[in-house]
């Protein structure tokens, strides 16, 4: 029996669907039974029977800072995907980032001890890993600097691999994934998909910022291959390409038939946009939806290498030309 974490999720959705398909057993925790509606709008994109794929999935409402809610969803399990966390990269979410992707993973590995789970695969992010001092490629060996100004987001989520490190300590056999900016269908009011969604609007910015970038269905092929080796305690960077942020607007806006940005973003206007969010925030208690770290984010120029995941499973990535390609044919079909 499999449990899967964040079910409802873009990763967590794409990883039932195929699990299902190959008939394999699974259970899978969610928090809120209106995240149903999107998750079977996502398998509509993949087969004609989405009620049957949802149905053949073991459901189970817990959080998982709520350790006697999981510890039923826990019994008979043997493998476990962890792929459950909170996103956000504002500064006073930082205690409800740490309760959940710290103390929530610290629940689950040692519900993975308890119960004798065989192998746990925890999805993190390259936002874990540090910068290099030159231009080479950052990769799984470059380590996490304490002393940078990281965003609460990566701390929050630097915590929950150091849980998983402490549950091999322990006798837990694990492996950990570090994607880039994961781009699939099926949820277009956050992540990737509503970047896709201002493009379609009309977005007039780009910024000079590089990132590394990966198909969800990578993503979920490649847990499931390393979950199905013998190779346990290690993590792979899992990023198809390297692309500036222009690029990736240029080519949803040809997808769309839309126009695409024209205008620089310039560090001075960043600088101004962050701040003029955050006044709103502190006046009106409104939402952040531009913090000080995504200004820095919009302009760091980050390479990755995948070169671990392609040597030691001979993977081959689907381009991300492909991937934007057949995500937004989607966007626009449903």
């Amino acid at each position: 029996m499999v449990l899967v974490t964040g079910g409802t999720g873009l990763v967590g959705a794409h990883l039932l669907l195929q699990l299902v398909k190959t008939n394999t057993s699974v259970k899978a925790i969610y928090r809120d039974e209106n995240s149903f509606e999107a998750l079977k709008k996502c398998f509509s994109f993949y087969v004609s029977n989405p009620d049957d794929i949802f149905t053949k999935i073991e459901w189970f409402k817990a959080d998982i800072t709520n350790i006697p809610q999981l510890t039923e969803a826990f019994l008979d399990v043997k493998e476990v995907y962890h792929c459950a966390a909170m996103i956000s990269f504002t500064p006073s979410d930082f205690d409800a980032l740490k309760k959940t992707n710290i103390e929530g993973t610290a629940n689950i590995v040692n519900l993975c001890l308890s119960y004798g789970v065989s192998k746990l695969c925890y999805v993190s992010s390259i936002a874990t890993l540090g910068a290099t001092l030159n231009d080479d490629k950052i990769t799984e060996d470059t380590h996490w600097n304490n002393e940078a100004k990281n965003s609460v987001y990566a701390i929050s989520k630097y915590g929950a691999e150091l849980e998983v490190w402490r549950g091999t300590q322990e006798g837990l056999n694990a492996v950990i994934v570090n994607p880039g900016v994961i781009i699939g269908p099926g949820f277009w009011y956050k992540g990737s998909g509503s970047l896709i969604r201002k493009v379609d609007k009309g977005l007039n910015y780009f910024t000079t910022g590089i990132t590394g970038f990966v198909g969800v269905n990578d993503v979920v092929d490649a847990m499931l291959k390393l979950m199905k080796s013998s190779i346990i305690n290690e993590r792979f960077v899992l990023v198809s390409e390297n692309w500036s942020y222009k690029e990736f607007f240029n080519a949803i806006a040809k997808s769309l038939k839309k126009s695409a940005p024209k205008q620089k973003a310039s560090r001075l206007l960043l600088e101004i946009a962050w701040r003029i969010d955050w006044l709103k925030h502190t006046l009106f208690n409104s939402k952040r939806k531009f913090t000080k770290s995504m200004a820095k984010t919009a302009l760091k120029k980050d390479s990755y290498s995948a070169h671990k995941i392609k040597n030691t499973l001979n993977y081959s990535f689907q381009t991300i030309n492909e991937v934007i390609e057949q995500t937004c044919e989607i966007y626009i079909s449903k």
